[in-house]
């Protein structure tokens, strides 16, 4: 197989798919976003969707507004913004080993995957169609 030439401007990115776990104890889940990390470029950042009728088929009875609202703060712990709290206040590379440990809560992570890419954003981009929408 012929070896991959990439380009200069190419770097590694990993990814993980948030998930919504909601009886834990099942392990039923349903993808709500996903978190890029490219290390090289200084990019972190989150999307989210998340598919209330298919929570809701999952666990009736499940606090959606407090689910939205733990989802909410992914991405402003991507950003680093003062109203993430704590964990916000950390260097970029410690918020996404924090936002991607595993854990057995109703919002989890999946395994982290690895890629090249030159434009992160177009890659989180297209792993939420992909793998969310």
């Amino acid at each position: 197989m012929p070896e991959q030439k990439l380009d200069k401007k190419s770097c590694a990115f990993d990814y993980a798919v948030i998930r919504i776990v909601p009886r834990v104890e099942r392990s039923e889940f349903i993808n709500a976003g996903v978190i890029v990390f490219a290390r090289s470029l200084r990019f972190l950042d989150a999307k989210l969707s998340l598919d209330i009728d298919r929570l809701r088929a999952l666990h009736p009875s499940i606090d959606t507004a407090e689910v939205e609202e733990h989802l909410a703060l992914i991405p402003k712990i991507c950003a680093g913004t003062k109203d993430a709290g704590p964990i916000g206040e950390l260097p970029q590379h410690e918020r996404w080993h924090w936002l991607v440990a595993p854990r057995s809560t109703i919002i989890q992570t999946s395994a982290v995957h690895s890629g090249m890419t030159d434009d992160p954003q177009a890659e989180l981009e297209q792993l939420m169609r992909t793998l969310v929408l």
